[in-house]
Order: C-alpha cells, then structure tokens, then sequence
C-alpha cells in the first residue's frame, strides 16, 4: 500500500524505532524507577535518556521539565487542566485541533473558564495582534498549534510568543504536526508550555508523546498515584516530572521514541524538504483539473482538497480501494472546517514522509482522475 496519512501517524517506521522496543522487551523489560536492580536501573536509564534526547532537541538544559505522556492530546491536557483556574479566560483558535477545542470548550461550558477563538485569515494564518485584541484582564492562557493538520500553514508562534510574555500570559503551542521535521525553539518562541507526539515526525511507536513546561510554570497534576518518588507522603509530588508522571511509564515506547527521533533529526531537512516538494508537486498536478479545489497554499508537508461533487471519504475510499492510504473527513479539527465551508463534506488529506516517491504522487493524481470522469458519467 502507498502510505499518505503520515499526520495521523508516521509509517513505516524506521527499523530501529521496532528494534529498540524489541530489544528492551527481551533484555530489560523491568520496571523503571521502581527498584534498585540492575534491571530496573537499566531500564530508569533508557526512559532518562530519551528525556534527555528530548530535552535537548527543545534547547533546554533541565531534563526534568519534560514529561512524558501517552500522546501530543494527553500533554495538552496535562498542560491546560495543569494551570487553568475557575475565572481564567483562555485564548486559542478556530484552527485548532480538538485536543485543544474540546479540553477548553468542556471548561467553558461548565462555567470554569470563559473562551475566544480567534478566526485565521484568508490565507489561514493567525496573527499576533488578532491574539492580543482578543485579550482580557482575566486571560491567563493562550493556545495555539504551531501548524494546521488541515491547511498545513506554519503559524508565527514567536510573535505570539512575544506578545504573550509582554502581557504576562502564559502560552502553550501545539506541535503536533512540526516535531520532528522543523526545529523547535520553545524559549527562543516566548512559550511556557509545548506538546508534542512521539508517533508522528519523531518516528515513534504509538502511546509516546511529551509535554515541556518552563520552570516558571507549576502545573496541578491531571492524575495521581505512584512516582517512584517521596512514597512516604499520600499526596502527590509537586516536582517535575513527577506531578505528571505516574505509574508503570511506558518504557518499549520511550525506547522506540528515543530511536526513532534519533533518525528522524538526523534526516529532519532532508525529510521536510522532501514531503513539501512532495505536496507541491501533487498541488500542482491537481490544479490542472478544474473540479478540484485545493485548501493547502505552495510549500505546505501535507495537502487537502475535494473533488466536486464527492464527499471526502468517498474519494478517501476510492484511493483506498487503489492501494493509496489518505485521510477523509473533518480531521478532528471542526473549526477550520467551518471556515473552509468543508463541515458538511470534510476534506481529503495526503500527507507524505520520507519514504515517499513522486510516483505515489502520480498514482493519487491518477485516481483523482478516474474519480472525476465516473462522476462526468
């Protein structure tokens, strides 16, 4: 099968990424930091490192600001239920994800916080004044992904960011869509908190993810339970990574992340400027067919459009049925939709990586013209 719904989850993995996982199962498969064996020690060393490598890739010294989690959603909860308060106003967009719309609109309609989201432009893009008008003397947090699963545009999060730490707002970025293929520069970017998956650019396994927080945020933990960590007390630790880390953590991921985010920065701008030239060149290819509409702009690491007159997942399910992998629907992102006047139908979204050819290009644009000469019959 051609494999084009890499934005949902990067495939095939490299081999390295299933050896690592492997490896531990057979040779370490302890639990880390619950014991003082050799075991156990050597798999607390393996989770340790794959902080490290993480922390490192977000330019920061203090490994213990960054936290695992089970996927980019989970960190993003970690950080918006960690430090919103009844009364708090939060600012985010109509380009979101849902792993940031639900979280917050669930608190605004339980009357804890109250929400603005604010529109992009026509082009899609957010700007930094557009944020800092929506503000208010109760806004403590603003959220906001640093690249659309949908439109595929790159948002200026450091001008935000800047604007954010002029007004003393605390503000935390999405980068679900860009670790791994851009670099990510949190304190350079004004940010006080970034979530990011394992399971996409970074090449790991499925259930990995990680959430980095400023020392100058302290967060309330989501969960609670064992750490490892000042067992004698019954409430739990304030520390990081501790508040947020609890139970038996998910060593084989954290294993196959750490190998996997090892290969992906080292192939991280051959492998961007690949799946954008990719997309530009599947844009251009379906430009020529006037029943095409194209939501992406030039540039972009993945693409989205419609056939006229067909609903997204029956073009998605034509591709299917021609060995192509893509992703029909509203991609968990209803507000973006809303401002494409996509809600009804959805989109279709291929999103390359690094194993693709333009050849699998040119079998989508294959399909996508069979597809329209059926519905002119």
């Amino acid at each position: 099968m051609i494999y084009l719904d890499n934005a949902a989850t990067s495939f095939p993995k490299p081999r390295c990424t299933t050896e690592a996982m492997v490896n531990v199962l057979t040779e370490c498969g302890a639990n880390p930091g619950r014991a003082g064996h050799n075991l156990a020690m050597e798999a607390g060393r393996i989770m340790e490192a794959c902080r490290e490598e993480l922390a490192q890739m977000l330019g920061e010294e203090d490994s213990s600001r960054v936290a695992f989690a089970l996927n980019a959603t989970d960190a993003l909860n970690m950080a918006i239920h960690g430090v919103l308060r009844s009364g708090d106003h939060v600012v985010s967009t109509l380009i979101e994800h849902n792993s940031v719309l639900r979280p917050l609109s669930e608190l605004s309609r339980s009357g804890i916080i109250t929400l603005t989201l604010v529109p992009p432009d026509s082009r899609g893009y957010i700007h930094a004044q557009d944020m800092e008008r929506a503000l208010t003397p109760r806004t403590r947090l603003v959220v906001m992904t640093h690249m659309s699963n949908v439109l595929g545009t790159q948002q200026d999060v450091a001008a935000v960011g800047a604007m954010c730490r002029r007004r003393g707002v605390l503000f935390l970025v999405d980068c679900a869509q860009t670790a791994g293929h851009l670099p990510l520069c949190p304190k350079a970017w004004g940010c006080s908190m970034l979530a990011l998956p394992g399971h996409k650019g970074l090449l790991g396994p499925h259930g990995t993810g990680a959430l980095w927080a400023a020392a100058s945020v302290t967060l309330a933990p989501l969960r609670q339970g064992g750490t490892g960590s000042a067992s004698e007390s019954m409430f739990q630790p304030r520390m990081m990574p501790d508040v947020l880390e609890c139970g038996t953590q998910n060593l084989p991921g954290a294993a196959g992340l750490l190998a996997g985010m090892r290969f992906a920065l080292a192939h991280r701008k051959e492998t961007y400027e690949k799946i954008t030239w990719l997309c530009d060149y599947l844009r251009t290819e379906l430009l020529n067919f006037p029943q095409v509409r194209i939501y992406t702009g030039e540039h972009a690491a993945l693409m989205t459009f419609n056939i006229q007159g067909a609903a997204s997942q029956q073009t998605a399910d034509a591709l299917n049925q021609a060995n192509i992998a893509v992703r029909g629907g509203l991609h968990c992102a209803p507000g973006v939709h809303r401002f494409l006047g996509t809600l009804s139908c959805g989109a279709v979204r291929v999103s390359p990586g690094l194993m693709n050819t333009r050849e699998d290009m040119d079998a989508v644009v294959q399909t996508v013209r069979r597809e329209i000469k059926k519905a002119v019959r």
